[in-house]
């Protein structure tokens, strides 16, 4: 075996302390000692990102570690291998003679390889009359067997790491999962709460994992998301609870439309059938004030021109027409979601639902949506609704062909009960960020 005396480099290369301390490891491997070279070659393979050495300098050593005949390093034989630099190339898959010093110096550098230079720097073997090598000079394989405990339980750690890695980013993905869809669930049934909010704060999270993420930092994003997690939870519970026990009979519950077709609401207009069997539009109290209010102040209202009057053009859907209408979502929200309807309210604001409204009429104008068209969504939707579909609409008229063909699928998919205004809310929130500007 090749540990007698001090090996030191050949040329101008300097010896250093790393040196000496390979040499030293190499002289205490005990005599027994023998390990597979591939199993420890595997190791190092798993290692590598503690050993702080390249693929490729690993690719260098995998064909250095073919050129040594036996399949177990053994500590009674000489681990030194002497293949020319052509030779290492060959087997390198013709990697440059350049490239390959630097990897062999990288492998020299890390304690892998430990260096047994001849006087005149060439690598090469002396045998005996029996063929057998008496002395050679080249590279050592022997600090890989005297590391070879060492680079198991570096391998065993990186493992460990990787599968810990693993199974934090699966429970992260699953409790990602959870606020999303709970968020979503709670605006599409109308819960309240500051849902914005924690989309906020999980935004915030979620941007906080850096590309390669260490375990420290999952471990620390993965217990905020389980905190936001209990938090969603917390307030979605007390009010499924409060939700679930109102049932006494003093207890106002949500308002039903009325649904009999010859049934007349003061807030609404209605259409009487004539004698020819053409129906006459007769606008309520509130649309005959707002008129008579227009002829004293001088204002002119036409006939079916009037926003308030095109606004109540819905008529009543009757029994068994199809689902009831959706129960509107917090205006805020919908300001928040589409702040581009706001200028086109009265006066460039939005304080109620019938500002909204009014705004919807204007932009049903602008976006060419024929009335038939917006008359339907108010009777399948509601008005509240339907002027928020237009909100919608107009939010992403940009990427609409036909906003008249879209809110016409939208509405019989509506009818069908297949689409609800939630995650469309939702999207548009988050596209838009900060919340919009409210007027009143």
């Amino acid at each position: 075996m090749e540990t007698d005396g001090i090996a030191t480099p050949f040329g101008r290369r300097a010896m250093t302390l790393g040196m000496l301390a390979s040499q030293a490891i190499v002289k205490a491997i005990p005599p027994e000692a023998s390990i597979d070279k591939w199993k420890l070659y595997r190791w190092l393979c798993e290692a590598r990102p503690k050993l702080r050495v390249s693929d490729r300098a690993l690719s260098v050593l995998n064909a250095l570690m073919s050129f040594y005949p036996k399949t177990e390093l053994a500590a009674g034989d000489s681990m030194v291998v002497f293949p020319s630099n052509m030779q290492l190339s060959l087997r390198t898959h013709g990697m440059a003679e350049t490239t390959l010093r630097r990897h062999l110096a990288a492998l020299v550098d890390a304690g892998l390889l430990m260096r047994r230079d001849s006087p005149n720097g060439k690598r090469y073997v002396r045998r005996d009359r029996e063929g057998e090598i008496g002395e050679a000079f080249g590279f050592s394989l022997a600090p890989l067997l005297a590391r070879a405990g060492e680079i198991e339980q570096l391998a065993a750690a990186v493992t460990a790491e990787r599968l810990l890695l693993l199974q934090l980013r699966e429970r992260i993905t699953l409790v990602r999962r959870d606020i999303v869809k709970l968020i979503e669930t709670a605006l599409e049934d109308g819960l309240a709460g500051d849902w914005m909010q924690f989309e906020a704060e999980y935004r915030v999270q979620i941007l906080a994992l850096p590309r390669i993420a260490t375990p420290e930092i999952l471990t620390a994003v993965l217990s905020a998301l389980e905190a936001l997690r209990t938090q969603i939870l917390k307030c979605m519970e007390e009010q499924i609870i409060l939700h679930n026990t109102a049932g006494y009979p003093d207890q106002t519950e949500r308002h039903k439309q009325n649904s009999k077709p010859d049934s007349t609401s003061d807030l609404e207009p209605r259409f009487e059938s004539k004698q020819d069997g053409k129906a006459e539009f007769q606008p309520g109290p509130v649309a005959m004030a707002d008129a008579a209010a227009g002829i004293e102040t001088g204002n002119s209202v036409g006939t079916g021109k009037s926003l308030d009057r095109e606004m109540a053009r819905r008529p009543v859907p009757p029994l068994g027409a199809g689902p009831e209408p959706q129960k509107p979502y917090p205006l805020p929200l919908v300001l928040q979601a589409c702040p581009e309807i706001i200028p086109f309210g009265p006066g460039g604001t939005i304080s109620g639902w019938r500002d909204l409204m009014t705004a919807a009429v204007v932009v049903r104008s602008m976006l060419a949506i024929s009335p038939s068209a917006y008359e339907n969504a108010c009777a399948v939707l509601g008005p509240e609704n339907a002027a928020t579909v237009i909100a919608c609409i107009l939010e992403r008229s940009g990427h609409i062909n036909s906003a008249g063909g879209y809110l016409r699928d939208l509405t019989r998919r509506a009818e069908r009960g297949e689409f609800t205004l939630g995650p469309m809310l939702m999207a548009l929130a988050r596209a838009n960020g900060a919340p919009a500007k409210r007027a009143g």
